[in-house]
């Protein structure tokens, strides 16, 4: 047995809960005002944005001799940026838009509901979607990278899905 692994503020605490900001926003997006719901795109990337940053410090204490560590830290700093904005942003944020906004439809075509309680309706099933879809986005988001952009820099380290 070796060390045991150090803990990940971005990963392996609460702190990683603020990715999914924005897919909260989105499932209030029906009964509260749009500003809250862009406001939690705002803490979903200052998430994003930190995780990065945090991610090119590792990679230049990793590797502070090395020839090569400017360009280290530019792909650690951009493969987790990239693979966060959109695991963690951008597929989600837009796919808990549209489950809500079917739902939404849905429930006002097929109900007789009020409107109150469709929309309150539509929260939850937003709001219960989230768990559903994190996994299955982050594979495709790996695979994503991983048949593109880690391509241009021969990524070999683990994925930020992994941890």
């Amino acid at each position: 047995m070796g060390p045991p692994a150090e803990t990940d503020l971005y990963r392996d605490t609460w702190v990683r809960y603020l990715g999914y900001a924005n897919e909260i926003g989105e499932s209030f997006r029906a009964i509260v005002p749009i500003s809250l719901v862009w406001a939690s795109y705002g803490v979903a990337t200052t998430y994003v944005t930190a995780d990065a940053i945090d991610k090119g410090k590792k990679a230049a204490v990793a590797h502070e001799y090395d020839a090569g560590k400017t360009t280290r830290v530019a792909v650690a700093v951009v493969d987790t940026f990239v693979w966060q904005a959109l695991a963690s942003v951008a597929i989600p944020g837009f796919t808990i838009n549209r489950i809500c906004a079917a739902s939404l439809y849905l429930l006002g075509t097929m109900t007789h509901w009020p409107l109150p309680i469709r929309k309150w309706m539509t929260t939850a099933i937003g709001l219960s979607a989230i768990p559903i879809i994190i996994k299955p986005i982050d594979r495709s988001v790996d695979f994503l990278m991983d048949s593109s952009l880690r391509k241009l820099y021969g990524a070999k380290e683990k994925h930020p899905s992994s941890s």
